[in-house]
């Protein structure tokens, strides 16, 4: 459904309509369209009713002191782009959405920054596929009991012989990397439940 622009008589009002719009557009443009247009027309149809509720008066003093009462589009939308952001995220299971939406979210306290956590983790065993690839003699999961644990680039700190898993680092990566992102979206859409 396309948004339908209140008509304003004042073109200071006018102004000042299309500014607020602008604003809400610049904050929700992460969104997928159909979110964007749900929030725009949702604090489209507030303006109006109110603007309907007070015909009397001047256009430019109603239109601002409702804009008073909604609140500026760069704080109010905040939380909510965030938290329709992390609903596309774990709806897609894209791991990219994922990452910007816990990005976004990290404002809203620790348990998202323990899953930003988790994804760096994520991130890092896929890179550590890639580097095993490109460096296959330093890279690895190093041990020798009471003297090295390495799980990564080794830069010369153990030999090349004391890596346990060989041909085998790469699938481990790989599995690991999908439970993780797994463990990750589940954890996700739990929480999600809970705050509901």
């Amino acid at each position: 459904m396309k948004l339908k622009e209140i008509p304003f008589n004042d073109q200071s009002a006018e102004r000042i309509y299309r500014d607020y719009l602008y604003r809400i557009r610049k904050e929700v443009k992460g969104l997928n369209q159909q979110n964007q247009d749900e929030i725009l027309m949702e604090l489209n149809s507030h303006i109006y009713e109110n603007l309907q509720a007070h015909p009397n008066g001047n256009e430019v003093e109603n239109l601002l002191n409702i804009l008073e009462k909604l609140g500026r589009p760069e704080e109010i939308l905040k939380p909510l782009v965030a938290d329709k952001k992390l609903t596309e995220a774990t709806n897609t299971f894209n791991p990219i959405h994922v990452f910007k939406a816990l990005l976004l979210n990290l404002t809203n306290g620790i348990s998202y920054i323990i899953f930003f956590i988790l994804y760096l983790f994520l991130f890092g065993f896929v890179f550590l596929i890639g580097a095993k690839i490109w460096n296959p003699s330093q890279v690895g999961f190093f041990y020798k009991p009471d003297e090295v644990f390495v799980l990564g680039l080794s830069k010369g700190l153990v030999h090349p012989s004391d890596e346990l898993l060989g041909n085998w680092f790469i699938p481990t990566m790989v599995v690991s990397a999908i439970a993780l992102y797994f463990i990750i979206t589940l954890l996700l859409k739990l929480k999600r439940t809970i705050n509901k």
